[in-house]
């Protein structure tokens, strides 16, 4: 049995499903970000269970179609960033095209309907929020993220940060509080 799982976006995600299942004694044969395939069917109780646990953590079972492909979508581009470092071979829309098999007007469409922004500012808060996350780290300088981010160059990046957040990657450096969103809030 495959379920489709929102708001998973990183591997702890993943551990905190896999606890759930655990719990309830389900057997998953593959946990991914957004997909979790079981063993076996789950009973009807077993499923109310789970979606109780799994919306005191944040997440939600997907049933319907329209649903699952928004959030493949979103795992798609969150990996893209998190866990890629945003490489791209190809044009954002070819990527997505060919990861999700999917014409991408269609998908850009259907994204666009249901989320209200385009796929591709969605990207861009993806982006935005790892360059806060790296900004915090202080790990970095702001050459080295426009480059693992791929930024052109590093007037883009402020740019782009100035345009979203109404700060420069500077001054949000410099703030005492930083205002960063959750990957699922975006």
């Amino acid at each position: 049995m495959k379920l489709n799982i929102k708001n998973m976006v990183c591997n702890r995600c993943i551990t905190a499903v896999e606890l759930e299942l655990e719990k309830l004694g389900l057997h998953a044969v593959s946990i991914a970000l957004g997909e979790v395939e079981l063993e076996t069917e789950c009973t009807e109780t077993q499923k109310r269970d789970l979606l109780k646990r799994l919306r005191s953590l944040g997440f939600d079972l997907i049933d319907d179609k329209k649903n699952r492909t928004i959030e493949r979508i979103k795992t798609v581009l969150i990996d893209l960033v998190y866990n890629k470092n945003n490489v791209l071979n190809s044009n954002l829309s070819d990527y997505l095209s060919n990861d999700l098999a999917q014409d991408y007007s269609a998908l850009s469409n259907l994204f666009s309907e249901i989320e209200g922004i385009t796929i591709e500012r969605y990207f861009i808060a993806q982006k935005i929020e790892r360059v806060k996350e790296l900004l915090t780290y202080d790990e970095l300088t702001l050459s080295e993220i426009a480059i693992q981010l791929q930024y052109s160059n590093v007037a883009h990046l402020s740019n782009q940060f100035k345009k979203t957040t109404g700060f420069t990657p500077t001054y949000f450096k410099q703030l005492k509080v930083k205002t960063r969103k959750q990957i699922d809030d975006l």
